[in-house]
């Protein structure tokens, strides 16, 4: 157990990273016995991955910049900018970084509050949280037990009480041949997704393929790609990128096909999305 320090805990993640590239992290900070929020600011490159492992504390895991992959019995989950996960304490889960990533991880406290979600979820983090993330990771060891301090904890755990599951993820399958293949296209949308490739790129014939992918995520193939697809292109919407560079980005042959596909998913057109 450590004294949590943003500045020394990072470089200390750093030079345990430089002797494995698999490092497990277990550790919760030890300023959550007189806080109830402790948050540690990382930046992690693409492939790190953290083994399975538990906390005594739940865990906000986030991405300011980057993809994640979080898996646990409950599920798996594409996390992208903008996303997080929520896990409670005492719940088995791994993380591994799809691309090089920008990641905080809020430790809250047990029993901090009796309305904090009790199973994993995905929420999206609104400007707010992301700011109250943000600032809380900045704070010094000295200054956690100011007035202001104390407010900033509570109303980051206010937005993680209220927060609302969202719909809009995809599961990660376990089987290593489908997996591979699922990371691939996270890092490049604009792969080759047809049945056919990715079942020859399985050693799988088309049908054994099918039926082992809807097996390990619930989804068919096709809807599984589409869905990828689409959380990943709201983070380059969101940074302002254009529909048509965002279309052929993500594998699509125009913008109109893009937004055809989007408007069907989420209810509104790309352009219309973030107003």
């Amino acid at each position: 157990m450590v004294e949590f320090d943003a500045p020394v805990f990072s470089r200390r993640i750093a030079m345990r990273r430089r002797e494995t590239d698999s490092i497990c992290f277990n550790e919760t900070p030890a300023s959550l016995e007189s806080v109830p929020v402790a948050v540690l600011a990382t930046d992690q490159p693409a492939r790190v991955s953290f083994p399975p492992h538990v906390h005594t504390s739940g865990q906000l895991i986030y991405a300011i910049s980057g993809v994640m992959l979080v898996r646990s019995d409950a599920g798996s989950w594409v996390v992208p900018t903008g996303r997080a996960v929520w896990v409670p304490g005492g719940v088995r889960h791994e993380i591994e970084m799809a691309s090089d990533t920008q990641m905080r991880t809020v430790y809250v406290a047990p029993n901090a509050r009796a309305g904090l979600p009790s199973a994993c979820k995905v929420i999206r983090v609104t400007p707010l949280l992301r700011e109250l993330i943000v600032t809380a990771a900045s704070i010094e060891a000295d200054h956690r037990h100011g007035a202001r301090e104390r407010r900033i904890f509570e109303l980051l755990l206010d937005e993680i009480e209220i927060a609302a599951p969202l719909l809009l993820h995809v599961p990660m399958p376990r089987h290593p041949a489908l997996a591979r293949l699922c990371r691939e296209l996270i890092a490049e949308p604009c792969g080759d997704v047809t049945l056919d490739h990715w079942a020859t790129r399985a050693e799988m014939n088309p049908r054994t393929f099918a039926r082992a992918f809807q097996r390990e995520t619930g989804m068919t193939h096709g809807a599984w790609c589409r869905h990828t697809r689409l959380l990943l292109s709201l983070q380059r919407l969101a940074s302002g990128m254009s529909i048509l560079d965002v279309a052929l980005e993500h594998g699509y042959e125009s913008p109109s096909a893009f937004s055809a596909m989007f408007r069907k998913a989420l209810g509104v057109a790309p352009s219309d999305y973030f107003r």
